[in-house]
């Protein structure tokens, strides 16, 4: 079932609240609390920024919502930099879901959201089985998992949504970008159908079951561009485009691996990032210089901290992949 919404931001305020209504209907009312995780991107509402780990989007806005804890990055350079695809290690970072779990007890916990993978974190990838791992400890201590795909989903990894991509069901998705191709604010929250159920038979006798919503939500206008974007979607292929272009550029992305400062590549499907070494007057300049070159040659490149991020449009095509590395590696050899 859906929620329509009009951004990412709004999905997740609302899957968040949902979370808790849904607990309270089932009779669980004293689980109130969210788990995210550090480094990772839900939006700029006060729920998405809570269990946000974003220091900078945190920092000038006061305490945010209480009860809020947040899982470890699964980062670590020494153990998996220049990894292709997933890395081997670090499935034990789902284990600290347990350890909050005994500091607060699995009865005041409503709900774990995480990015399948960050993207504003600078590309961090799930190492092999943490994805799995975090759904096995949510269902023993009954808290639902909700995966934010506003990066991941709609083709971004080869797959609809990165859910397939990791044969991981949670129980809520929320999702935007992609819906629309970006061309009319949406988003959506897909949920579960004992979530939906639990609201249709057991919200008591009034008339509206989920007291939530938007003055645009499920707007005519944004509807039909979801349903002409899922169209050109199946019509051209492109997810599975996707999938058949992710080993080339996989390899093309890791061809920049001895270029000057470059300390680690990520990468997984269609996304890819180059983090940089810091330059020690000024975090985050070196890439930002990377930027400015890469512009004036007529390549556009995204970047957050010390990371250039790349998520190409799913219609790039090989040379296109060639042009854009090549460029990258070009101003690498000229920046300072």
């Amino acid at each position: 079932m859906f929620f329509f919404a009009n951004s990412g931001s709004e999905a997740v305020d609302t899957a968040l609240k949902i979370a808790i209504a849904y607990q309270r209907i089932i009779g669980q009312a004293s689980r109130t609390r969210f788990v995210g995780r550090e480094k990772g991107y839900h939006g700029v509402g006060f729920g998405g920024i809570s269990v946000g780990g974003m220091v900078n989007n945190r920092k000038f806005f006061g305490p945010l919502l209480s009860g809020v804890d947040h899982l470890p990055a699964t980062y670590n350079l020494e153990k998996n930099s220049f990894s292709k695809g997933q890395p081997k290690w670090g499935v034990h970072w789902a284990d600290e879901l347990e350890k909050i779990v005994n500091l607060h007890d699995a009865s005041t916990i409503a709900a774990v959201i995480v990015e399948p993978v960050s993207g504003s974190a600078g590309v961090i990838v799930p190492p092999i089985g943490y994805l799995k791992r975090l759904r096995e400890i949510c269902d023993k201590h009954g808290i639902l998992l909700i995966f934010d795909e506003v990066i991941t989903g709609f083709g971004r990894l080869g797959k609809p949504f990165a859910t397939e991509y990791f044969d991981v069901v949670p129980d809520m998705i929320t999702s935007a970008k992609g819906l629309t191709n970006g061309t009319v604010p949406m988003s959506a929250v897909f949920v579960k159908s004992k979530i939906y159920d639990a609201f249709m038979h057991g919200s008591g006798d009034g008339a509206i079951e989920l007291f939530h919503g938007y003055t645009y939500s499920g707007h005519p206008l944004a509807c039909a561009a979801g349903l002409a974007t899922l169209d050109v979607y199946k019509e051209d292929g492109l997810f599975e485009r996707a999938l058949s272009l992710s080993d080339y550029w996989e390899g093309v992305a890791h061809s920049l691996k001895d270029y000057p400062y470059v300390k680690d590549i990520r990468n997984l499907g269609l996304i890819a990032g180059i983090e940089l070494e810091s330059r020690k007057d000024k975090p985050g300049a070196r890439a930002n210089d990377v930027f400015a070159h890469c512009y004036e040659r007529g390549v556009l490149v995204r970047v957050t901290g010390d990371t250039i991020a790349l998520s190409p449009p799913l219609i790039i095509e090989k040379n296109e992949i060639n042009q854009l590395f090549e460029t990258i590696g070009e101003v690498l050899n000229k920046v300072e």
